[in-house]
């Protein structure tokens, strides 16, 4: 066992309250020992069976031990002094710890001791250990609910006056669901400070026209701030109105929010001054920090529990009518409505509110993330999921602190509101220079993109996009299906619509016959009744809104496309088609899109209910990611298949050895290579390994199939492309073409080459690709598509991020231009789907126990009727910690 040793972290405790979070040691035997002794009676009859004083003592000594493998402490900190403990202990060579838990009287009920037991728990396993036992008095209600509470799997037993309890600390959905819970209410109660202030202070706002927090100041003022508002300058007592003061702490009262709008080298001092006064969150508007002023003001932060926005942001908003917040400097102040914006471009962040307001979307909160040094998207997914006005959220995040994270919160709130957002940054990634093929198709743009697609995030490319898209998610139904139909005035217009349509990967089916006889009866004499249908110029308001309604009542089409020109004819006959969409009945069940050429700007909402759209890309494009949605939301629920034949055991102490010996890491041979994927049970063709010529004969008579011939790869330590190399010979037939090639390979390769593969020449099947890299932001990365030697020149690939769910192994193998193949393409035989899944499976689940794997690559997967078989695979390993995404601490 391992002892480990973690940095000190903060968290946020149930009531918001930041806590810091560190190992006990030897250093902490007084504190320890003080802990106890000001402890209750009652409190301490709890935690050692008895009341007496001694317990304190040995409590202190046992910290102040020696560090040793089979003990950990951790204390959790507030304002220096220790408020709660947790410790475990075992005996050596055991895989059960002992565990002990005691907070401060004080601070019963703020969930302490459950945060206490996850840091704990995260430690322990990290350590080797996978079961916690405990002993509790049968009255000691509330260890116990802190036990049966934590998410963990729980068995208990009651022996008299005491209970046995068993804590079995393998994470699953049930315990990562529980964690899930807690931090998102203790990051929404984190964040009132911020969002719900009873109080606000600017600080920077300058006595003349054109400051920053000048700016900031006058919105808070004109719009109707409902509480107490303050400001601070050395030289003024009165700006715009607002009271000021000279100092922080000359304010009359302690503020919850305060704007800093000053020089970005008094901003550390000014967020310490924040700190020693109590105010409980900042807004740093000021820009231009170096890294040790940023360090320096986040270190305040967490010292002082201030939760903190920016810097370098726009600033801050809650439309609420008891709060009425408008902390930004932008030109006008947020409409009241349901869309949540979180942005980390000021820019960004004006250009949608601009946006929003244009179209009559209101906002609920909106918050500017800026350099993003506290506050995050995942933040404020929490504080909308939990607001109770926000059911649309749109984010402009231009990079991730904890994805994986990230991830869960919003799978979870996609089920509840559409979750928007601006793909940014995706040619800066490019492609990473990487000498494998996994880590050269894994571009960080592919890592997005499985991120959004895994958590239903609706993913645009541009402000505009997203725009169009939130307009149609905002005001109708969601489509159920990629069906649509197209009714236009203007037959031209109406073949370009159904081409954006068809470019955007939905479907115009033809309209069956009945329903073709109800739509003439309703349109002018002329028109077509197809799809699309062409009214012809003559349509009046009345036939038009009928047609339209028919359309979307009837289950021949999922949306309805109405494109529209302006003609003489409706202005002769006073008929205002556009008008008319307004006037649709409501409900319908099925979302109606207008595309108006002559409308100016590119997106409009008539009469707030129809989205218009200036060209029919922008309205096929917002179409598609509704249906996407949709798609997304009537899938199952994730579900994860049980994996038999993996020896995880057997797969950490293989790399572990690798890593002993080669500390810095490296490429596997082909040996190692083999017995760890032995460990997961993921299949391999037969292969020998020959040091010379003679043992390359006798592999060769060994492994020839029916047609006997093999196939012979040379090896060194650093080959990576054989193909590249020429360092192969196929087909080759008994021992002198054996004998020929081994020695045209030592004549080429000399001493680089240490020995020889042999393998029998696979059957004919599709060539795949399989592999796997750990990006060091997103986590494993599983990769696949067609393979070969132009795996990289078709680029056909799609990823998904581990864990792999059954569905997510489903749109790994159908999304590649490929997937045809492996259904029986042309009348060929369909690959072994059932072996394919397992194999992605697989490597999922090595790519979670293995942290140090850096990649891998699977190149070519054989894929044929009767079996999968990676036939060349290639292994990096690094020396590398392993990390809990899911553990609750801020950054």
């Amino acid at each position: 066992m391992a002892r480990i040793h973690e940095a000190p972290v903060h968290a946020l405790l149930a009531d918001g309250t930041t806590v810091r979070i560190r190992t006990a040691g030897p250093d902490d035997r007084d504190a320890v020992r003080h802990f106890y002794e000001d402890m209750s009676a009652q409190n301490l009859r709890l935690r050692f069976f008895s009341a007496g004083r001694v317990s304190a003592r040995q409590a202190g000594d046992r910290v102040a031990r020696p560090p040793r493998p089979e003990y950990q402490a951790l204390a959790a900190e507030h304002d220096g002094a220790l408020i709660g403990l947790a410790e475990y202990e075992a005996d050596p060579g055991s895989t059960t710890a002992e565990i002990s838990l005691a907070v401060d009287d004080d601070w019963h009920h703020r969930g302490i001791g459950t945060l206490l037991l996850e840091h704990l728990a995260d430690a322990a396993r990290g350590a080797g250990f996978t079961a916690f036992r405990a002993d509790a008095l049968a009255e000691n209600h509330e260890v116990l609910k802190v036990f049966a509470d934590l998410g963990l799997h729980l068995s208990r037993h009651f022996d008299g006056p005491e209970v046995h309890c068993t804590v079995e600390l393998t994470e699953n959905e049930g315990y990562l669901s529980a964690v899930d819970r807690r931090a998102s209410a203790a990051d929404a109660a984190s964040l009132r400070p911020l969002l719900q202030p009873r109080s606000v202070v600017v600080i920077g706002a300058g006595r003349k026209p054109g400051s920053v927090g000048r700016a900031v100041l006058r919105n808070l003022r004109t719009g109707s701030f409902t509480g107490r508002l303050f400001a601070v300058h050395p030289e003024a007592a009165n700006i715009l109105g607002i009271h000021t003061c000279a100092a922080v702490a000359s304010l009359p009262l302690v503020p919850d929010l305060a704007v800093i709008a000053v020089p970005a080298a008094s901003v550390p001092q000014v967020a310490e001054e924040c700190g020693s006064f109590g105010v409980r969150a900042l807004c740093v508007v000021s820009a231009g920090l170096s890294t040790s002023e940023g360090a320096a003001v986040l270190a305040a932060c967490r010292r002082h529990g201030m939760r903190l926005t920016g810097p370098n942001c726009l600033g801050l908003a809650n439309t609420e009518p008891d709060i009425r917040l408008d902390a930004t400097f932008a030109a006008h102040h947020p409409g009241p409505g349901t869309a949540g914006v979180a942005v980390q471009s000021g820019g960004v962040g004006i250009a949608l509110l601009d946006g929003l307001r244009r179209l009559g979307i209101g906002v609920s909160s909106f918050v500017s993330l800026g350099d993003k040094y506290d506050v995050s998207g995942n933040d404020l997914l929490h504080w909308w999921e939990s607001d109770g006005r926000t059911d649309l959220a749109l984010l402009h995040l231009e990079s991730f602190g904890n994805p994986r994270a990230f991830s869960r919160t919003a799978r979870r709130v996609a089920r509840t509101m559409p979750v928007l957002t601006v793909d940014a940054g995706r040619s800066a990634a490019g492609q990473r220079a990487a000498a494998s093929h996994t880590a050269a198709a894994a571009t960080r743009t592919m890592t997005r993109q499985a991120l959004f697609h895994q958590a239903g995030v609706t993913a645009t490319r541009t402000i505009g996009e997203l725009l169009d898209t939130a307009a149609l998610l905002h005001s109708q139904p969601l489509p159920t299906g990629t069906r649509v139909a197209i009714v236009s005035n203007a037959g031209g217009a109406a073949v370009l619509a159904a081409d954006a349509c068809a470019e955007a990967g939905l479907s115009l089916p033809a309209l069956g016959a009945d329903l073709v006889d109800t739509l003439l009866t309703e349109l002018p004499a002329g028109a077509s009744a197809t799809n699309p249908v062409d009214t012809t110029p003559m349509v009046d308001e009345a036939q038009l809104r009928g047609c339209v309604e028919q359309l979307a009542r009837h289950g021949a089409v999922d949306a309805v496309l109405v494109l529209l020109v302006p003609t003489a004819v409706a202005t002769a006959t006073g008929d205002d088609l556009t008008a008319a969409l307004g006037r649709l009945a409501t409900p319908l069940p099925r979302p109606v899109v207008a595309v108006l050429p002559a409308q100016a700007p590119r997106i409009e909402l008539l009469h707030g209910t129809i989205p218009a759209y200036g060209e029919a890309q922008d309205a096929a494009r917002a179409l598609a990611h509704a249906t996407t949605r949709a798609q997304w939301l009537a899938r199952q629920p994730d579900t994860y298949p049980e994996l038999t034949g993996i020896d995880a055991d057997a797969a950490q102490a293989l790399v572990a050895g690798f890593l002993a010996e080669q500390p810095d890491g490296g490429w596997l041979d082909p040996r190692t290579t083999a017995a760890l994927l032995a460990c997961y049970g993921i299949p391999q063709i037969p292969w020998a390994w020959a040091r010379d010529e003679d043992e390359a004969v006798s592999a060769a008579e060994r492994l020839a199939g029916a047609d006997g011939l093999v196939v012979m790869k040379a090896y060194w330590p650093g080959l990576l492309h054989k193909s590249e190399q020429h360092a192969l010979h196929l087909d080759l037939r008994g021992a002198s073409q054996v004998r020929a090639a081994h020695r045209d390979l030592t004549t080429r390769f000399g001493d680089h080459m240490t020995g020889v593969l042999i393998q029998p020449l696979a059957d004919r099947g599709t060539e795949l690709f399989a592999g796997l890299v750990q990006d060091d932001v997103f986590g494993p990365l599983v990769v696949f598509g067609h393979g070969g030697t132009a795996t990289e020149l078709l680029a056909d690939h799609a990823a998904r991020l581990a864990p792999l769910s059954d569905r997510d192994v489903h749109d790994l193998i159908t999304s590649p231009r490929c997937a045809p193949l492996l259904f029986g393409y042309a009348g060929t035989p369909a690959a072994d789907l059932d072996g394919l899944e397992q194999l992605l499976h697989r490597l999922s689940r090595l790519a979670g126990d293995v942290p140090q794997l850096a990649e891998a690559d699977l190149n070519p997967v054989l894929a044929g009727p009767h079996g999968i078989a990676a036939l060349d695979v290639r292994v990096r390993l690094v020396p590398r910690q392993a990390h809990d995404p899911y553990l609750r601490r801020l950054r």
